[in-house]
C-alpha cells in the first residue's frame, strides 16, 4: 500500500510529466498566414477617375479607411433604420451567430483533453459463494458476504506529438471561419438591403418616367383628336398615338411587379412576412451619393475581405489535420490511476485498511493497419493543396470584384453624363417636331420617333443613375465593408440557450 504522504508527490511528478509534454513540439507543418499579392493596383495603369455626372463628381481615394457602418454614407434615415431592423432580427444573421458560438463551444470541450479525465464509482455488492469453491473443510455450505466499493479512476493521454494541440488547433481554425462567415454574412445582408433599396428606388422612377411620358402621349393622342374633327389630322395619325400610348402603357404592369419583388425581398431580409411588412418606399432623391469613395491598398484587401478571410481559416483547418494525421500513426501514451475503497461494511469503507490503488502506464504503436493511417494523412496533404487552391481562387476574384467595380463606376459616371444629354437633347427634338407637326411642317411619323427616343432616353437616365447608386455600394463590399471599424456583431455572439421561431408562428 502507498503512504497517503506519496500522493502529494505523485501528483507533483504528473503536473510536472503534463507540463513537458504540452510544451513539446507537435508534429505537422506549422501553418503560416499567406502573404498578399504582390501587385500595386487593381487595374492596368493608372486609376481613371470618374467624370462628373448630374451634381455629383466622385473620385477614388486611396487608402482611405472604411466606416463600419458604411451605408450610413448615403445619408437616408429610412435606409439606416431599415439595416438596423434587419442586423436585429434577419435569420441568416441568427443562424450565423448560432454557428460560431456552437464552434466556440467545440473548441472549449476539445480543451478539455489537455486535462486528465476524472469520474467516480460507488458499487455496493451483495454476493453468495459456495464453500466448495474454496476448498476448506469445515467452510460453510454457503456464504453471504456485501462488498462495498468506491474508486476514483484518473487517466490522462500524454500529448507527446501534439495530435490533441492540432486538434484544437483546428476547431479553433474553424471558429475563426465561423467568426468570417459572420462577418460575411453582416456584409452580405447589409450590400443587399442598400441595392435592393437603389433597385427600388430606380423602379419607382423608371414607372413616374413612363407615366409621365404616357400622360404626354395621352394629351398629344387628344390634341390628334382634336385635329382630326376638324379635318387637320388623318385617322391613321390618331390610330398610330393610339398604338404608342398602349406599348407605353403596356410596360408599367411589369416595373410594378417588380416594385413588389422587390418590396417582398426587404421584408426578407428583415426577418418579416411579406403581408406584415411595412417599411419606408425609397427613392433615388431620398438618397445621396458619396462623393469619395475608399480605394484600399491591394496589399490590405486580404485582411478585409471576409470570404479570403473565410478560407484563410479554411487553409489553417486543413493544415492542422495534417498533424492530427501524423499523430495519429506516432505511440499513444496513456496514463491511469485508480485509488478506492474495499470494505464488507460501510462504516469500514474510508478506514485506511480498506484502501485499494492502481497505477497503469500503456503504450500503442500501431503496427498494420491495411495502410489505412498512410493513406489518411495523404488524404490530409490532399485537403490542405484543395484548401490552398481555394484560397488562392478566392483572392484573385477578391481583384477582381474590386477591379470590376472600379472599372463601372467610371462608366457609370461616362453613361449618366451621357444619359442626361440624349434627354436634354430629345427632349428639344420632339418639343421642336410637334411644333412643326402642327404647322404642318413634320410627318407624324417623325414626331411618334421622336416620343419614343424621348421615353427611352428618360427611362436610361434612370436607369444610369440607379447604377450609379448600386455600384458604388459594391464597391464598398469589395472592400470589405469595414467590418473591422463595428462592434456591434461582437455583442450578439453571446452564450445564448433561447430558441426562437416567433416570427413563423401560424404559417409554418
Amino acid at each position: 500500500m502507498i503512504p497517503r504522504s506519496y500522493l502529494p508527490r505523485a501528483s507533483a511528478c504528473c503536473a510536472g510529466l503534463l507540463a513537458a509534454c504540452l510544451a513539446g513540439c507537435a508534429v505537422g507543418p506549422d501553418f503560416k498566414t499567406p502573404a498578399a499579392p504582390a501587385t500595386s493596383g487593381y487595374v492596368a495603369g493608372a486609376l481613371p477617375q470618374p467624370v462628373k455626372a448630374g451634381d455629383i463628381a466622385q473620385r477614388f481615394v486611396q487608402d482611405q479607411d472604411i466606416p463600419g457602418q458604411w451605408w450610413t454614407l448615403f445619408h437616408s434615415a429610412e435606409l439606416n433604420a431599415l439595416i438596423d431592423r434587419a442586423l436585429e432580427h434577419s435569420p441568416t444573421l441568427e443562424a450565423a451567430q448560432a454557428a460560431l458560438r456552437e464552434a466556440n463551444e467545440n473548441v472549449a470541450a476539445q480543451k478539455g483533453s489537455y486535462l486528465p479525465s476524472a469520474s467516480l464509482a460507488a458499487e455496493s455488492q451483495r454476493d453468495r459463494a459456495s464453500g466448495a469453491a474454496f476448498g476448506i473443510a469445515g467452510f460453510p455450505a454457503s456464504y453471504f458476504y456485501t462488498l462495498d466499493t468506491a474508486t476514483v479512476t484518473v487517466s490522462y493521454t500524454l500529448d507527446a506529438f501534439g495530435g490533441i494541440r492540432r486538434e484544437v488547433e483546428g476547431l479553433q481554425a474553424q471558429a475563426d471561419y465561423e467568426r468570417f462567415a459572420l462577418e460575411a454574412s453582416y456584409l452580405s445582408l447589409t450590400a443587399n438591403i442598400v441595392t435592393t433599396a437603389v433597385t427600388e428606388a430606380s423602379l419607382r422612377a423608371q414607372i413616374a418616367a413612363t407615366e409621365d411620358v404616357a400622360h404626354s402621349q395621352q394629351q398629344q393622342l387628344d390634341i390628334i383628336s382634336r385635329r382630326m374633327q376638324a379635318g387637320a389630322a388623318s385617322r391613321t395619325d390618331y390610330a398610330q398615338q393610339q398604338a404608342t400610348l398602349a406599348a407605353t402603357l403596356a410596360t408599367l404592369p411589369t416595373l410594378r411587379t417588380q416594385l413588389a419583388q422587390q418590396r417582398n425581398q426587404l421584408a426578407t431580409y428583415v426577418g418579416a412576412l411579406p403581408a406584415d411588412f411595412a417599411g419606408a418606399e425609397f427613392s433615388l432623391d431620398s438618397l445621396t451619393l458619396p462623393d469619395d469613395l475608399p480605394v484600399s491598398l491591394p496589399s490590405k484587401l486580404v485582411e478585409q475581405r471576409p470570404d479570403v478571410q473565410e478560407y484563410t481559416a479554411l487553409l489553417h483547418q486543413a493544415t492542422a489535420q495534417i498533424g492530427v494525421a501524423t499523430a495519429n500513426m506516432l505511440p499513444q501514451i496513456t496514463l491511469e490511476g485508480v485509488a478506492g475503497e474495499d470494505a464488507s461494511r460501510f462504516s469500514h469503507l474510508f478506514e485506511p485498511s480498506s484502501l485499494v490503488w492502481t497505477l497503469a502506464a500503456s503504450v500503442s504503436q500501431p503496427i498494420f493497419e491495411g495502410g489505412k493511417l498512410l493513406h489518411q494523412k495523404r488524404a490530409a496533404v490532399a485537403a490542405a493543396q484543395q484548401a490552398a487552391a481555394n484560397y488562392k481562387a478566392t483572392v484573385i476574384t477578391a481583384f477582381q470584384n474590386v477591379s470590376d467595380t472600379l472599372i463601372a463606376l467610371k462608366g457609370d459616371a461616362d453613361a449618366l453624363a451621357a444619359n442626361d444629354h440624349a434627354v436634354e437633347a430629345a427632349a428639344e427634338s420632339l418639343k421642336l417636331l410637334k411644333a412643326q407637326y402642327q404647322s404642318g411642317g413634320a410627318s407624324y411619323v417623325q414626331v411618334l420617333t421622336a416620343e419614343q427616343t424621348y421615353q427611352n432616353a428618360r427611362v436610361g437616365e434612370v436607369k444610369a443613375r440607379a447604377q450609379r447608386y448600386a455600384d458604388t455600394a459594391a464597391l464598398f463590399q469589395a472592400l470589405g465593408g469595414g467590418w473591422w471599424n463595428r462592434r456591434d456583431a461582437d455583442a450578439a455572439v453571446t452564450h445564448d440557450t433561447s430558441i426562437s421561431t416567433d416570427c413563423c408562428k401560424g404559417h409554418l
